[in-house]
């Protein structure tokens, strides 16, 4: 969803008031004593986008990643907005040697509606290029592994967003494409030299 997350005050003072169990009931084997909606749900927040005010539950809905925790742990008080669509990760593979790894994120949030065609363009770019430059039983994980997720943008034509990036680079290069620079690789030496004495 894209839009806010609604929220049921009601029913999160009835989570706090211990009228019903968090988890939709999933720990209530032992006896873990007393819902502490700080602990449990605002602690817990990777973005830290939550808080209580006056008895109320705040979210900060431009920070929340829709990591979907704290709808998990109140479910009758807490549910996912109106603006629905689908979010489209790609390259997921459980091969023997590195392990089971889970898909890259490629379209953050997609609106689709029947015939589905925003779905269709995505995946048939994908195939394209996997059917072109992968090797023989490469698999599309493998593929993005070897050619980068850069390429995999490229080919698919998504432009690059914040949700791509898994954590900053380790080293301070950038790599231009001929395209992307003013007069491409082509100079006039003696012109250059001009501007650029020895």
């Amino acid at each position: 969803w894209k839009d806010d997350i609604k929220i049921d005050q009601e029913a999160v003072a009835g989570y706090i008031g211990g009228e019903f169990p968090p988890n939709g009931g999933a720990h209530s084997g032992r006896d873990w004593g007393a819902f502490d909606i700080q602990k449990e749900v605002i602690d817990l927040c990777p973005t830290k986008c939550m808080w209580m005010e006056d008895g109320k539950l705040k979210i900060d809905n431009k920070e929340c990643t829709r990591c979907m925790h704290c709808i998990n742990v109140m479910p009758r008080a807490l549910h996912i907005g109106d603006d629905r669509g689908v979010t489209m990760l790609v390259g997921a593979k459980a091969p023997i040697l590195d392990g089971a790894q889970m898909g890259s994120l490629l379209v953050p949030f997609l609106k689709v509606e029947e015939p589905y065609d925003e779905i269709k363009e995505v995946i048939e770019s994908i195939w394209d290029w996997w059917m072109e430059e992968g090797k023989n039983r490469e698999r599309l994980g493998e593929l993005i592994k070897r050619q980068g997720f850069q390429k995999l943008l490229e080919v698919t034509n998504i432009k690059p967003v914040a949700q791509h990036v898994l954590e900053p680079r380790p080293n301070p290069y950038i790599f231009w494409k001929e395209d992307e620079v003013e007069g491409g690789w082509e100079r006039d030496i003696n012109e250059y030299r001009k501007h650029h004495q020895r």
